[in-house]
C-alpha cells in the first residue's frame, strides 16, 4: 500500500518536470525576482494543476469514463496556444520597454554594461531614469496556467493509473499524492531557476533581460510545436 502511494507522489514529481510545464512556469517566473516569490508561483501552478486534475481525473475515474481522442487533442492544442501567448507576452514586454544594451558610466572608474529601457522617456537619454515599477504578483495567471495543464491529457492518464489500484481508497490516494507531487516538483524547479533569475536581476540587467527573452522564445517554440503536432490530427 505504501509503495503504491509513494509511486503516485514520485510520478507527480516527474510529471511536473515535463517540457511544456517547465516552459510555462519559466516564462511566468522570468520577469520576477526573489526566490520565495518565484517558488510560490511554481507552487500555485502546481495547485491549479492538482485542482483540475483531481476534479476531471476524479470524474473519469469514478464514472469509468474514457476521454475522446479529439477532445484530448483539442486540450493539448489549447496548451500550445497558451504557451505561445505566455512566450509572446515576455517578448512583447521587452519590445514595449524598448530594451537595448549599452555601456553606462557612473564615474571615471565605475563603468558597466547593462540593459536599458527608454519606455515613456524617448527624447532625452541623459535624463532617462533607471527606476522601475514592479508588476502585480500575477498569482491568478499561474493558477490558470496550471489548471489548463491539468486538463490536457494528464487527467485521463492518472485516472487510468489509479484504476489499477487494489482498492478505490488507494486509487483516490494515488491521485491526491500525484497532485501533491506535481506541486512539490514545480516548487523545487522554481527554486532552482529562482537563484539565477534573482542574481541576474540584481547584478546583471542584461543577463536578466536575456533570460526573459530566452524563456519567452522557448515557451513560444514549444507551444508552436504542440500546435503543429496536435493540429495535424485535429484538422486532418
Amino acid at each position: 500500500m505504501l509503495t503504491w502511494i509513494v509511486f503516485g507522489f514520485l510520478l507527480g514529481l516527474q510529471h511536473a518536470l515535463e517540457a511544456d510545464h517547465i516552459a510555462a512556469v519559466a516564462s511566468i517566473a522570468a520577469d520576477k525576482t526573489g526566490v520565495r516569490r518565484i517558488m510560490r508561483h511554481g507552487a500555485v501552478w502546481g495547485l491549479g494543476h492538482a485542482l483540475t486534475l483531481g476534479a476531471f481525473g476524479g470524474a473519469v475515474y469514478a464514472l469509468k469514463l474514457s476521454l475522446d481522442e479529439r477532445l484530448a487533442d483539442g486540450l493539448e492544442f489549447a496548451v500550445g496556444v497558451m504557451l505561445v501567448l505566455l512566450g509572446g507576452r515576455l517578448i512583447y514586454a521587452l519590445i514595449k520597454a524598448r530594451i537595448h544594451f549599452h555601456v553606462h558610466r557612473h564615474g571615471p572608474d565605475d563603468i558597466h554594461f547593462h540593459a536599458h529601457s527608454h519606455e515613456g522617456d524617448v527624447r532625452n537619454h541623459a535624463l532617462s531614469s533607471h527606476a522601475h515599477a514592479h508588476p502585480a504578483a500575477g498569482w491568478g495567471r499561474s493558477l490558470a496556467v496550471g489548471m489548463v495543464h491539468g486538463l490536457a491529457g494528464s487527467a485521463a492518464l492518472v485516472a487510468l493509473a489509479a484504476s489499477s489500484a487494489p482498492s478505490v481508497p488507494l486509487g483516490l490516494a494515488f491521485m491526491v499524492l500525484f497532485g501533491l507531487g506535481s506541486v512539490a516538483g514545480m516548487a523545487m524547479f522554481s527554486a532552482v531557476i529562482a537563484v539565477p533569475l534573482s542574481l541576474a536581476s540584481g547584478a546583471l540587467t542584461w543577463a536578466s533581460r536575456g533570460l526573459q527573452a530566452l524563456a519567452g522564445l522557448i515557451a513560444a517554440g514549444i507551444g508552436v510545436h504542440i500546435m503543429v503536432e496536435t493540429g495535424a490530427r485535429l484538422f486532418a
